[in-house]
Order: C-alpha cells, then structure tokens, then sequence
C-alpha cells in the first residue's frame, strides 16, 4: 500500500553529491578534481563564455550587416480585422479593451491593426498604427480608424 511514510524515489535516480575536498579516501581529495596549478584551479578562476585564449572571438570575426536600430525599435502587437468581428456595434476598439477580451496579451509599443480578413460590421477602431488594407476595410465596412 502507499503511504507518505513508505515512499521513496527509484531506483538511481538520485545520486550523491561528490564531495571534494574531504581527503585522499573519498578519491576527490587533494586538488579537488581541479588538476594541478592553471587559470581553472583558481577559486573564481575560468574564462568568460565566449572567451577564446586571446584569440579574437567568433562574435567579433564576423561581418555585421544592416542596421540595428537596438532600443529605439517599435515592437507592435498586431490584431488582424477578421479578430475585431467578437466585438458589438457600440463598442470602441481600444487596446485596452483588446487586452481585457483576451484578443492580445499585452499591448507592448503599441498596436497594429493588419488587414487579413473581413469586418461584418461597422466599428470605431482606435490604435497606435494600421496598415493600408486595415483602413480600407474598416470604412469600407462603415466603421473609422484612429490613430491615437
């Protein structure tokens, strides 16, 4: 029968620590396992990640191409208008009530509003960007796009 004090893990999955440090008969005794003298025997010793003895790193031999823009990029949440059909005619679509109805998960830099799909009805939609077909079938369907 099982019982909380019969239990116990299988069957080596559990093996025990090596102990260094703790004399010759442990047979991790005298250097630890750390070899003799060396960058690696030292306490704190060892190289950074990514450290190649001198030799100039992989990372940096590389060519770099294009351009980074790093922290001033925008990363947008996009919505397509096909995901703006759960919402009623006297509703206004803001990211917050996107976030709210579960459509995205965060709003980030912003929202996106893309133009995959068909809008049934007429919506006013407000977000931080919308691509070209958005706008199109957001009128076309009798609602309006602003941009906040």
């Amino acid at each position: 029968m099982l019982r909380l004090d019969n239990l116990h893990p299988p069957v080596g999955s559990k093996r025990k620590p090596k102990r260094v440090g703790v004399g010759i008969g442990s047979g991790h005794g005298k250097t630890s396992c750390r070899g003799h003298k060396g960058q690696k025997a030292r306490s704190g010793g060892g190289v950074r990640l990514g450290f190649e003895g001198g030799q100039t790193p992989l990372a940096l031999r590389i060519p770099k191409r294009g351009f980074n823009n790093g922290p001033f990029r925008k990363e947008y949440v996009v919505v397509n208008v096909k995901d703006l059909n759960i919402f009623s005619e006297t509703d206004v679509v803001t990211p917050e009530l996107l976030l709210e109805r579960g459509v995205i998960s965060y709003i980030g830099d912003g929202v996106k509003i893309l133009g995959e799909g068909e809008l049934q009805k007429p919506l006013l939609v407000k977000a931080h960007a919308f691509s070209k077909s958005a706008i199109e079938k957001i009128e076309k369907a009798g609602g309006k796009a602003e941009v906040i």
